[in-house]
């Protein structure tokens, strides 16, 4: 992408109050430099409002230049939904970030992630089952993806970096705004050997409505997540959610019954997640996710506004799932209940259904693509 593609592109995509679903149609009508291009009375019949059209032809310069720049600094980078190298799990979901700046390998986006997420106030047998997880599965060459937070998601950085393995840090703050400020260190240390990311431009300072946004990306980044130890109302669990939506893999470290710090895990394994003892535990389902993923289409890159159609002669895996699913957002539960599936077998059944493109996870659940056709 040019530099003045780029700069029309970041423009659009951080318009005040514009919806993703908006950008999408506008992109889809026009490349962002014809926006920028257009007259105010063809913004407004367009849809947009005034204070966003004085943004675009007035304010958006001040706005965009700093992202530029921060751009040409030496290992930073910033890559758009519609370039090559935007990561194809990623693009997978129903919202994915139109804009990603990142800080190091931007390969490893692409690469196979396991995401490790966790309590920030583990314990220490916790953490070191973060550390020991994460060196074992990098050494088996997996990247390992976190969010940088205190507790399991520093250690698992930590364990991923001793194996000299690949690991993402997804923020959810700008890259030039490190949280917590007491992984400072550890960030300097994944920008050089591995990538700090995040949908946020690099000056914006951490937001608490941020960080399930956050969430969303380290899951959606990965093939399955790895719950190490999570308390009942643990945040990790937004992130367990955003995998079962998203139809990835999850997977939980079980347990003491007696333990409020690994209520979340036995929660989760309870609702079908998948029991983790030991580190092959994980390597054989990834290995089996991976191979489907490699065989799946990759979806459009955005909807031209017109319904996709489900070739009504092709057979369809999963029948009696697929029927069940509905045009509006059909939560994981409701489908267990009314099919009977196991929740393991049934996600795994979503996924390929998602890989086919009929099926796509939304917030709330699951709806069908095609107009509902059979």
């Amino acid at each position: 992408m040019s530099e003045q593609a780029l700069y029309s592109w970041l423009a659009l995509c951080y318009t005040p109050r514009l919806r993703a679903k908006a950008f999408d149609k506008l992109v889809s009508m026009a490349a962002p430099q014809q926006w920028l291009n257009s007259s105010a009375e063809e913004l407004q019949a367009a849809g947009f409002t005034a204070g966003q059209i004085e943004y675009l032809q007035v304010q958006s310069e001040a706005k965009v230049t700093p992202m530029l720049q921060w751009a040409e600094q030496e290992n930073n980078h910033i890559i758009t939904l519609q370039d090559e190298c935007y990561p194809p799990l990623l693009k997978q979901l129903s919202s994915p970030p139109k804009t990603l700046f990142i800080q190091g390998d931007v390969s490893l986006l692409s690469a196979t992630q396991i995401a490790m997420v966790g309590s920030r106030h583990a314990t220490i047998d916790g953490l070191k089952l973060a550390k020991k997880f994460a060196k074992q599965l990098a050494e088996s060459g997996l990247t390992i993806t976190s969010g940088l937070a205190l507790g399991i998601d520093g250690y698992a950085h930590q364990g991923a970096l001793e194996a000299k393995g690949g690991t993402v840090a997804v923020l959810g703050s700008g890259l030039n705004r490190i949280y917590p400020a007491k992984h400072r260190h550890l960030a300097e240390q994944i920008a050089s050997s591995g990538a700090l990311v995040s949908e946020f431009p690099p000056e914006t300072p951490p937001k608490r409505e941020n960080f399930p946004r956050r969430n969303r990306i380290i899951s959606g980044l990965s093939t399955g997540v790895l719950v190490v130890e999570a308390a009942e109302r643990s945040g990790s669990l937004i992130t367990a959610r955003y995998a079962a939506e998203q139809g990835r893999e999850v997977f939980a470290i079980p347990g003491s019954i007696h333990s409020p710090t690994y209520r979340g895990n036995n929660a989760l394994i309870k609702s079908g997640a998948c029991l983790v003892q030991t580190v092959e535990d994980i390597l054989v389902e990834i290995d089996t996710l991976v191979r489907w993923t490699e065989q799946a289409t990759p979806p459009a890159l955005f909807a031209t506004g017109e319904s996709t159609t489900i070739d009504t002669q092709q057979e369809l895996p999963f029948p009696e799932l697929f029927a069940n699913v509905g045009l509006e957002p059909t939560p994981i539960d409701i489908l267990v209940s009314r099919t009977h599936i196991p929740i393991q077998e049934l996600m795994n059944q979503l996924l390929e259904l998602e890989l086919l493109g009929v099926v796509t996870s939304v917030p709330g659940g699951y709806v069908r693509l095609g107009g509902g056709k059979l």
